[in-house]
């Protein structure tokens, strides 16, 4: 909520212009009235209208700075003549009114050109770029005439205002690491796969993951699903990294394609996983020496070792993972990092970014859980097991061996029964990693429904999980735990239903009182979440923590409360998504890279805006899509069949093949909007 003086965004009204400022009305949407902490805003103006935060704000000015920020965009994209050429008379327009050179048949001449631009041009930034110019004509006409009839300039027309504007898009907007998703689909329409994947590496190093693990949030985000359904954004994302590779292209990395001349700065990184992978590529890219150190034997983190093959084929991620290397980060493997160290690293580097993620799976708290009794086993463990071995010959160890009662150096579950509570992403790669190592059953036990872990994951990882045969048990809990000697046997398991609260809140989980049955299990997994393993930062340090024991920063800049020690992925938030990871990442590198040469915490305008466009929400999910074909179907990829890939961990979805790619592509929308704060 802010106060305006003037408001006409998302169809509200608000004028109080001639009214105390103790009585203006408050604008129903999270306007940027107060910039950053040193700056407030005079005006916002974008797709869906103008706010103005206070009576001091040169209109005409800042319907021509928009109209400026659109005639730069225009002459780059250039495909279609209502956008090209409107854009241009626009400004130009705009500019001659401005300056005091305008006739009432430029004012006539400008609405025309408006209103022929919302209804021709083919894409929405065409459409919506008049949309405020119109609202500002219409509603303070008589300042513009004012210029008009006594031929002077508008009020702060040579005056030094600052105009910052941004590029976005709700896709965009909706992705943690803002990948510029329209770019890299127009890519892949046109054939020209490298731009594609130069448009995703501009904030996400990690293509080929993120073109096949991300739970797409960007998806829920697509203005194509308020016409049909959302546009296959995650499965475009894989096709640049795999043209890169497939085609021995070498690195296409982002900007000049190479990295700036080292500035003799040097960052530490704890962790290689996404997080740390994604601060050590940015910060390399800026000429900052990097060094991360990771306590795995491999690099990845738990895209490595947790997530399995058939989802992310190693040899792909190692791709992602080499272009990080050809920066010339280095990299210390089978090293766990000490608090001793970390005192040393703050006096060596001039800057330390903790990306240690969360590897300590926590407890379902069910009665006589105990991790001495045989065949209880901790997700992380389990899945680091799988994939060491799958991915990279690595052997179980005896005592692992002993403690889960293995039959060989592998995790061989033949004949087994295996018991998984959760309902995520790891949960499901337990229950899915089970069916392939031999287990005869396997059930995932969730407290919430079907709709629930599906929104928790995806629709086709919930689903290839049930063709592969694992049960499912909703609205249930492990209540016990019951084992011979040490040795797991069987679990009682309550049940619950779902009452409605008669204050229309939440419905709560209730205990079905009687219902409680015992199932025959050989294995419980718990894979419920996971915690950070921070003992390595010195206690002396006292670093804020949050109420879930991560690293406390502002969200913002990423930096702890120690000045120089930043934080992100898992470790500062918690068990999160790969793209999460990679979006506080890229932030914290930017940060730490202009930190290490000034000293000073800041984000870029570009930062900033990112941040005022989250809270205002680009996304409009009750918007009216008009002008574009309906019923388009969404493509879908061909997946290897059930009765082939529940035997082995080949790569499970096929991607899309040029003709399906090309068709997914044409259904983008090209949803570019432009926003822009007067300060």
């Amino acid at each position: 909520m802010s106060k305006v003086y003037f408001s006409t965004w998302n169809g509200e009204f608000i004028n109080n212009i001639g009214k105390p400022q103790e009585e203006w009305e408050e604008s129903a949407y999270n306007l940027p009235a107060t910039y950053d902490d040193n700056r407030d805003s005079k005006a916002f103006i974008g797709w869906d209208g103008v706010a103005l935060f206070n009576e001091d704000v040169d209109v005409i000015r800042l319907a021509m700075e928009y109209a400026a920020q659109y005639q730069e965009y225009s002459e780059a994209c250039g495909r279609c003549a209502p956008g090209r050429w409107g854009g241009r008379i626009l400004y130009d327009l705009l500019d001659k009114i401005a300056r005091g050179e305008g006739s009432i048949a430029d004012f006539d001449h400008l609405k025309e050109i408006a209103k022929s631009m919302q209804v021709s041009s083919k894409c929405e930034i065409g459409k919506t770029v008049p949309n405020p110019i119109l609202d500002l004509m219409t509603h303070f006409e008589e300042l513009f005439m004012e210029c008009i009839d006594e031929q002077k300039p508008s009020k702060h027309y040579n005056e030094e205002v600052s105009y910052i504007a941004k590029i976005t898009a709700p896709c965009t907007d909706a992705c943690p690491a803002h990948v510029d998703i329209p770019g890299y689909i127009e890519g892949v329409r046109d054939l020209n796969f490298e731009e594609s994947l130069k448009a995703t590496r501009q904030t996400m190093p990690l293509a080929h993951v993120c073109g096949r693990v991300c739970p797409h949030p960007c998806e829920d985000a697509c203005r194509r699903t308020n016409l049909d359904e959302p546009i296959s954004i995650m499965e475009l994302k894989r096709l640049g990294a795999d043209y890169e590779t497939d085609h021995g292209l070498g690195f296409l990395h982002p900007g000049k394609g190479k990295k700036k001349k080292p500035i003799g700065k040097k960052v530490a990184v704890i962790g290689a996983g996404p997080a740390g992978l994604t601060t050590a590529y940015y910060l390399a890219l800026d000429g900052i020496d990097v060094d991360v150190y990771e306590e795995l034997p491999v690099l990845g983190g738990e895209v490595a070792v947790g997530v399995p093959e058939y989802r992310m084929p190693w040899a792909k991620y190692e791709q992602d993972i080499a272009a990080v290397k050809d920066l010339g980060v280095n990299f210390i493997l089978n090293h766990r990092v000490t608090a001793d160290e970390m005192r040393e690293f703050e006096k060596t580097y001039d800057a330390i970014m903790i990306a240690s993620g969360t590897r300590i799976s926590k407890k379902v708290r069910c009665e006589n859980e105990r991790p001495e009794i045989q065949g209880y086993w901790g997700a992380i463990d389990f899945l680091d097991w799988i994939n060491l071995y799958e991915k990279f010959d690595i052997k179980t160890p005896k005592e692992v061996q002993e403690q889960q009662m293995l039959p060989t150096d592998h995790v061989d579950l033949t004949g087994k029964t295996v018991a998984c509570v959760g309902g995520g992403f790891t949960s499901m790669d337990v229950v899915r990693c089970s069916i392939r190592a031999g287990a005869k059953k396997v059930i995932m036990l969730y407290r919430r429904d079907e709709k629930t872990i599906i929104r928790n994951t995806t629709y086709e990882e919930y689903h290839e999980a049930v063709e592969e045969g694992v049960e499912f048990m909703f609205h249930s809990a492990v209540a016990k735990m019951n084992d011979e000697n040490d040795v797991l046997k069987s679990l009682d398991v309550d049940k619950f239903e779902l009452v409605p609260d008669p204050d229309g809140g939440r419905p709560q989980l209730v205990k079905i009182e009687g219902a409680t049955e015992t199932i025959e299990v050989d294995y419980l997994i718990p894979a419920v979440s996971q915690s950070a393993d921070l003992d390595f930062i010195p206690q002396e340090w006292e670093l804020e923590m949050t109420s879930w024991a991560t690293l406390k920063t502002n969200g913002k800049d990423y930096m702890t409360s120690r000045k120089g020690v930043f934080a992100s992925g898992d470790c500062e938030y918690g068990p999160m998504t790969i793209v999460n990871a990679v979006g506080q990442a890229k932030r914290g590198a930017s940060v730490i890279s202009r930190y290490v040469q000034t000293g000073e915490i800041t984000l870029t305008d570009d930062e900033i805006m990112e941040d005022h466009l989250r809270k205002i929400k680009v996304y409009d999910k009750k918007e009216k899509i008009t002008g574009w074909l309906a019923g388009v179907p969404r493509q879908k990829s061909e997946v290897l069949d059930v009765n082939i890939r529940k035997y082995n961990n080949d790569e499970v979805n096929f991607g899309f093949t040029q003709e399906q790619a090309i068709s997914e592509a044409e259904r983008c929308m090209r949803c570019y909007y432009i926003a822009m704060v007067a300060n």
